[in-house]
């Protein structure tokens, strides 16, 4: 076979996994570029962002979803349908356990679900993370664990942060994924709109800067986006709580806490994008903004999956 015979190959990986399990980190390692916000912080990715990375012949889409856990909350719940809608609409599907956690409550609940949720045509790998901060014989006895839970069609031992493994995952995803040309462009990296990108990235220097003292209920908008005519863009974004002693710890003692995260995360954009960054953050209170059917919209969540 010639070289212009070569077949392509394209298709959905979906990283599955608890909360805080280095999902995004993976993600981004595969990708190459930040299209998915990383922080400490439990439950920061709300959206199924996708990135894409291509691998020799290959087109891989990546589907970056909300971590697995048990539901509560109205948001919480529409969460958790959009990490298993993405795990049933991929071709292959990853999850993500730390090997540090061992086989937890959080990943049993979630190996229960496995079969009944994940495309049953689909390929269900395990990929176990963070293996440098346990010894060998640990994550062998989580591997073999997890193995007789499940059957897995390969299990990948992987250092998201530092590298390690990812190599071998990437190159098995991508000899692994249909024959059939590739579903974008070769210089794309997130089928994501800016806005959404943009939203995310405030709302990540939010809780970077806040740790502890962040009230989970908060959510950052794009509501104004203008490109002047030298090229910069003028962004406007809504910080919105849900209780008025929030907005003072967002807002910051003279305003501090708001500079530094307008400045951090207008870096951040500019160099993401490429041109000059003006970036404009308000604050408003909305005390039920978790039960407003536009706000999922604006995170790329379904309201209904609320009522699941």
């Amino acid at each position: 076979m010639g070289e212009a015979e070569k077949q392509t190959r394209a298709g959905f990986v979906a990283l599955i996994g608890e909360p805080n399990a280095g999902k995004s980190t993976l993600m981004n390692r595969l990708v190459g570029a930040k299209v998915s916000i990383v922080t400490h912080k439990v439950q920061t990715t709300r959206a199924r962002i996708r990135g894409i990375a291509q691998h020799e012949d290959s087109q891989l889409v990546f589907i970056d979803t909300p971590g697995l856990f048990r539901t509560r909350r109205n948001l919480d719940r529409a969460m958790v349908a959009a990490a298993w809608s993405g795990a049933s609409d991929a071709d292959i599907t990853v999850l993500l356990v730390e090997a540090h956690r061992g086989v937890s409550s959080g990943t049993k609940m979630i190996l229960e679900e496995l079969s009944k949720k994940v495309n049953k045509n689909a390929k269900v790998l395990l990929a176990i993370n963070k293996i440098d901060k346990v010894k060998s014989d640990q994550f062998l006895a989580m591997t073999l664990e997890l193995s007789n839970a499940f059957e897995f069609d390969q299990v990948f031992m992987i250092s998201a942060e530092k590298g390690h493994g990812v190599g071998d995952l990437m190159s098995y995803l991508a000899k692994s994924v249909p024959v059939g040309p590739w579903m974008y462009p070769d210089d794309q990296i997130a089928d994501v709109p800016m806005k959404l990108i943009a939203a995310e990235t405030t709302r990540e220097k939010l809780m970077l800067r806040l740790h502890q003292e962040l009230p989970y209920f908060l959510t950052v908008e794009t509501e104004g986006w203008e490109q002047k005519k030298d090229g910069s863009v003028r962004i406007d974004q809504v910080i919105y709580v849900t209780r008025e002693g929030h907005k003072g710890i967002t807002v910051g003692p003279k305003g501090e806490t708001i500079k530094a995260v307008s400045m951090a995360s207008r870096v951040e954009l500019k160099e993401l994008m490429g041109v000059d960054v003006h970036l404009f953050l308000q604050v408003k209170v909305r005390p039920k903004w978790e039960n407003e059917a536009d706000r999922f919209t604006e995170m790329g969540l379904d309201f209904k999956d609320t009522r699941a």
